[in-house]
């Protein structure tokens, strides 16, 4: 049965009505508003857009092949196949357009007043946060974004994308309620994490040493391991934020998962999260393998007081001392890891810890208060970490963190946006304290 010419008309007029849609797509560098600060980076920015030119280019070929398909084998096929074909162009089309979407959402938000510059200030500090001591990796474009809702999350460069292809930026969602205070770093830095971690295959290095525990292990002791195992790809983030900002990851993270008592109980064994209590001990003791301090006690028992493990049924408590019993030597194992990524070095030796030690932050807090231009052009991270810190010690007042750090996030997206090292950018009122 040859196809119809009405058919095959109607369905010429559709194929062509997407290509009209199509020509309204222009390039992000066409049609967003935003000051220079506001900007993503040069790097993303074009990576960006060549993905969008690459995938429209794509989509355009596609549907010119179905309109020549339609004059040519396609005048013998039944309605019922023409359409089916069409069918599925319009899909990968519409699959297209989501990717546009994707990251029309991070872009729009640049416009919006203050909050744009914020977020190129994030871009620097979420750039910073990926950086390890040595060049181990080549490390993407980071685009941050505002979103509603409590937890952050990303969508890991080089990943796939709805309809094909490869992301080409990693773009880093943050909760609005997070905006804005040195808290702010635990949720970026976390997300951050899942990118290195799985640029260095983090991930799947640390469940092989996990599966040799689980199999010479016997009883609670193997589940506690099959644990670990479960939740590592959480767990090696939440380790990135601490060794980054020290302190102020656990605080962020507290803030986070503070819920009522039946959800920071919840254990279910198929969840890739620690369940919210026995995380924030795990954070509290690798602070204390990081960075040795009493403070780590205190934030563990401080946890417990919100938290009692009184009531709970004896199946929940069993898990939780199975877990308890086998944490330090689960954290023991994790810093001292050696992927191979590292060319032999300990997953701890890529992290500047010792100028992230307590007693370092603290002395950086008291020089900063006389020499604040030393905090402006010190690292995102060890500012944070710094800010983190002189939280804890109750020298930082909630306002004076917010000001600091909102102050701090418009200068270095201004310092980006210049591009040039050493340029002297007025004085403003970023802080210590």
């Amino acid at each position: 049965m040859a196809l119809p010419p009405f058919a095959a008309s109607t369905l010429t007029l559709e194929a062509r009505a997407l290509l009209s849609r199509l020509d309204q797509v222009k390039p992000f560098a066409m049609i967003m508003p935003r000051v220079s600060a506001a900007a993503v980076s040069p790097e993303a920015a074009m990576a960006i857009d060549q993905h969008l030119i690459e995938g429209r280019r794509d989509l355009r070929r596609r549907v010119h092949g179905y309109l020549r398909w339609l004059k040519g084998p396609g005048r013998e096929v039944t309605p019922a196949e023409a359409q089916r074909r069409f069918s599925m162009l319009r899909l990968r089309f519409n699959a297209g357009l989501t990717q546009l979407d994707i990251f029309a959402d991070a872009l729009t938000l640049r416009a919006e007043h203050e909050n744009g510059t914020w977020l190129g200030g994030l871009d620097v500090a979420a750039d910073d946060a990926l950086e390890l001591l040595a060049p181990f990796f080549d490390p993407p474009p980071v685009v941050t974004y505002l979103d509603r809702g409590q937890g952050a999350a990303i969508r890991r460069a080089r990943t796939r994308l709805p309809g094909g292809g490869e992301n080409p930026v990693a773009l880093v969602r943050i909760p609005r309620e997070r905006m804005v205070g040195s808290g702010i770093a635990s949720s970026l830095v976390h997300e951050v994490g899942h990118q290195g971690a799985a640029l260095l295959d983090l991930v799947n290095s640390l469940r092989t040493a996990l599966r040799e525990r689980q199999r010479l292990a016997q009883g609670d002791a193997r589940q506690a391991w099959q644990l670990w195992d479960r939740w590592i790809s959480e767990i090696v983030a939440d380790f990135w934020a601490m060794a980054k900002v020290g302190i102020a990851a656990t605080q962020g993270l507290m803030a986070v998962v503070s819920l009522p008592r039946a959800f920071v109980f919840r254990i279910q064994l198929d969840d890739p999260h620690p369940f919210p209590w026995v995380r924030v001990k795990l954070s509290a003791a690798t602070g204390a393998a990081l960075y040795p301090h009493p403070q780590w006690a205190a934030f563990d028992h401080l946890w417990e007081s919100f938290y009692p493990r009184e009531g709970l049924d004896p199946g929940r408590l069993r898990i939780i001392e199975a877990l308890e019993a086998t944490m330090p030597a689960f954290v023991r194992l994790l810093i001292d890891h050696r992927p191979k990524a590292l060319r032999g070095k300990k997953l701890v030796d890529v992290f500047p810890i010792p100028e992230r030690q307590p007693a370092r932050l603290q002395a950086l807090f008291e020089a900063w208060k006389h020499a604040p231009q030393e905090m402006r052009n010190a690292a995102p991270t060890l500012v944070f970490a710094v800010l983190g810190q002189a939280k804890q010690d109750r020298k930082l007042s909630p306002h004076a963190e917010s000001e600091t750090v909102g102050d701090l996030l418009n200068r270095w997206a201004l310092r980006r946006a210049l591009r040039k090292p050493g340029v002297q950018l007025p004085t403003t009122k970023a802080k210590a304290a």
